[in-house]
């Protein structure tokens, strides 16, 4: 016998934080437009896990409606008092697209001191394929935090856009080894002289998955 919504919708509304997360957790066997109208009201739910729960769904229920999905996810990045809720709002709008929330996007990046959030924001900025993302991986370049590093070159590659090799290049020999082999993959995304002579640079790295991730891109050229 298959789900309907009359059989989800109590456990929604429930009183029972066990029932809630098994409710949105069945909404991924609905419809749809069904699902995405009944999870609207869980994003904001007064506990935690239901909210990252709802918010976590949005990708891809929020297809539905993308213009209501990025008000409901603005507000969660901006207003939710959990930082995982707020990651999960960000992970989201990449993976919706939703160009449209660039500017919260790097507005919370500079407000939080929060090195998860900040990580979340850049990882999701390949995702979203915003040309002036490359301006806020170019900050995230110069982080502090090695993990939001590595995962702005990462996403510099992931976004395509060339004038993100002069930017890249400049980090062939950074002391942080895990920045190198992700360099590596990013480099291999671009085309031209400037990405190719930077890989043949890292052929000689001294870390053996760096040099051979190296040797591999050229290879493949």
């Amino acid at each position: 016998m298959s789900l309907t919504p009359a059989d989800v919708q109590p456990l929604l509304v429930s009183d029972n934080l066990g029932d809630r997360l098994k409710g949105v957790n069945l909404l991924r066997q609905l419809d749809p437009a069904i699902a995405f109208a009944l999870i609207q009201p869980l994003v904001t739910d007064t506990n935690e896990r239901v909210r990252y729960a709802a918010v976590s769904q949005l990708d891809p229920l929020g297809r539905q409606d993308p213009d209501v999905a990025l008000v409901l996810l603005r507000d969660r990045l901006e207003n939710d008092p959990e930082t995982d809720v707020k990651a999960a709002a960000a992970d989201v709008i990449g993976g919706l697209q939703l160009t449209q929330a660039y500017d919260d996007l790097k507005q919370v990046y500079h407000q939080t001191s929060d090195w998860l959030l900040q990580l979340s924001i850049i990882a999701t900025l390949g995702e979203l394929g915003e040309p002036k993302g490359i301006e806020l991986l170019e900050d995230a370049l110069k982080s502090e935090n090695g993990l939001v590093r590595v995962s702005a070159v990462s996403a510099l590659g992931e976004l395509g856009n060339s004038d993100a090799v002069p930017l890249l290049v400049q980090l062939v020999k950074d002391e942080d080894w895990q920045v190198r082999y992700r360099l590596v993959q990013a480099l291999g995304k671009f085309g031209g002289e400037e990405a190719k002579e930077a890989l043949k640079i890292l052929t000689e790295d001294p870390m053996e998955q760096v040099a051979k991730e190296a040797k591999e891109n050229l290879g493949s050229r």
